[in-house]
């Protein structure tokens, strides 16, 4: 089974999406910061890591991002940014930091779950 770790900070969109990705198969661990995706990336090494970007604590997802893929146990997990805002700037500034993918806020989960298998180690 493909598992996802799902680093977001509002409770309701995290568990919301948990229940969507559990539905269709998903082993789902989640993390409610940066440095708690941090840890979760290290200790259960999924297969996919959905990060959404702007954590609302001192450390925003573009940073645990970039600590993640410096990390050598954790460099090659493929992260899928997630962001409330379309904007090209953010698609890049999420790029930059090591993101494969970019997906904005609603979540349409078929279009994610499509980038989930394409990036998936």
């Amino acid at each position: 089974m493909t598992s996802v770790l799902i680093v977001e900070d509002n409770e309701m969109n995290r568990d919301m999406l948990r229940r969507r990705l559990e539905r269709k198969g998903y082993v789902v661990v989640l993390a409610v910061d940066g440095p708690a995706g941090i840890a979760a990336a290290r200790e259960h090494l999924p297969d996919v890591i959905l990060m959404d970007v702007a954590l609302g604590d001192s450390m925003d997802g573009w940073e645990a991002t970039r600590a993640i893929k410096g990390d050598g146990a954790t460099a090659a997990i493929p992260v899928i940014a997630l962001t409330a805002h379309a904007l090209e700037s953010d698609r890049q500034a999420s790029i930059q930091a090591g993101c494969s993918d970019f997906e904005t806020k609603p979540i349409d989960l078929q279009r994610l779950i499509e980038k989930i298998e394409l990036h998936r180690r």
